[in-house]
């Protein structure tokens, strides 16, 4: 029995021991209520609501939406648990970067809060739903990511009423977390909707440097070196707009980074839009086409920006996996501590998997690791209920093949 319940065990432990380091003073019913959740996220086939949580819970349905709630959502700081998560898949590197996104989440009816009109990545059209601003931590080292918080973005006549704007709540959501973002980072990796003034101004106050791409169209231009006049008034800084058509390839370096298509060249430039000197990446593609990639500090090199750039993207492979895999889409709560509950649960959940399959040895797929903890999970539930206790000897041949079978 202690072969057949090893995946579900180490599960467990590895939420444990994430709970203990996060400091959360929890009571142990809560505690243990926390743990049942992040492994009911993972073991549940379908839809994960409050429903199908009593079905393949302890409790019943009424005890989960108790729990979900705004006094319990107190209790537990999702970030401090997710940095544990985190740091243990990520180990010593220190080639890491805060990656933001917003994500739609898809929900019906009219008496949700916070519900209104977003932006969907997938349809490329504005959707009736929920939004929530997603953090992440990025390696580039390791190439991968792994989620630290969600909050959800208020309606548009939400932020009417309180005089704000979208970019002005993303920054507040920055700001809340700052304190314990900036122990990780002090880079924030953002798309190119995040390349402006008032988000880059917003964010400096707190300590962080940005790391996104600039419109096509940007107003960029070679930072002056010739030498000082010596006359009365400010230097000169500036020397000529970038033709991004006729580049001076002698105020750039050549980049040589393996698998990329096109070349691309690094300088350090000045940027009118944000008022300041950048790290300019310019990459030019095969068919003559161009991206402009940047961050505000200019110690990182060429081949950095473009690798934390690159690395930005992990963020929308754990929005893919927790939309197909643990729930995120699938709360059907009205209530705005419940679901912010469920969408951290759900983050939460996948970061376990992917510390899991890495300490495991195992190749990432989200499938088949569900596939295994779903199948260990029934077999341990049959065996409960029969009040049988296998004999291992006689199992052990074919135990590989009842476990892998749904895979």
């Amino acid at each position: 029995m202690t072969k057949i319940t090893e995946a579900l065990d180490q599960y467990v432990g590895i939420c444990k021991e994430a709970i203990s380091d996060s400091g959360a003073k929890l009571s142990k019913s809560f505690e243990k209520i926390i743990i049942e959740v992040l492994l009911l996220y993972m073991v549940i086939p379908g839809k994960i609501n409050f429903t199908q949580l009593g079905r393949y819970g302890k409790h019943g349905e009424q005890c989960y939406r108790q729990n979900f709630g705004r006094k319990r959502l107190k209790c537990i700081n999702w970030l401090r648990l997710n940095i544990s998560f985190a740091l243990r898949f990520f180990g010593e590197s220190s080639r890491k970067a805060i990656a933001i996104d917003p994500s739609f989440i898809s929900k019906a009816g009219k008496k949700t809060p916070h519900i209104g009109r977003f932006w969907s990545g997938c349809a490329s059209a504005v959707k009736h739903g929920l939004e929530i601003m997603g953090l992440g931590l990025i390696d580039i080292d390791a190439h991968n990511c792994m989620m630290l918080r969600a909050h959800q973005t208020p309606g548009t006549s939400e932020l009417k009423m309180r005089n704000k704007s979208l970019t002005k709540h993303y920054i507040g959501v920055i700001k809340r977390y700052s304190k314990e973002l900036l122990k990780l980072s002090h880079l924030i990796v953002a798309d190119a909707f995040f390349s402006n003034s008032t988000f880059y101004d917003g964010i400096r106050k707190y300590g962080f440097h940005l790391i996104s791409r600039f419109r096509d169209d940007a107003h960029l231009c070679y930072l002056y070196e010739g030498k000082r006049t010596g006359k009365p008034g400010r230097p000169k800084m500036i020397d000529g707009k970038i033709d991004y058509g006729h580049l001076d390839k002698n105020r750039m370096k050549l980049l040589n980074i393996d698998g990329l298509m096109g070349k691309a060249y690094t300088l350090l430039a000045y940027s009118k839009s944000l008022k300041c000197k950048v790290r300019l990446v310019i990459w030019v593609m095969p068919g003559g086409k161009y991206k402009l990639f940047f961050s505000i500090d200019t110690n990182l090199s060429g081949e950095e920006v473009l690798d934390f750039y690159r690395t930005r993207f992990q963020i929308e492979f754990c929005y893919r996996d927790a939309k197909n895999f643990t729930g995120l889409m699938d709360c059907q709560a009205r209530d705005p501590w419940k679901l912010e509950f469920a969408f951290n649960a759900s983050f939460a959940s996948l970061n376990v998997s992917k510390l899991m399959m890495k300490e495991r040895g195992m190749d990432y797929s989200m499938a088949n690791f569900k596939s295994l903890m779903v199948n260990t999970f029934l077999m341990k539930q049959i065996f409960a209920v029969s009040h049988y206790r296998p004999n291992q000897t006689l199992i052990n041949h074919i135990f590989k093949e009842l476990f892998g079978c749904a895979a």
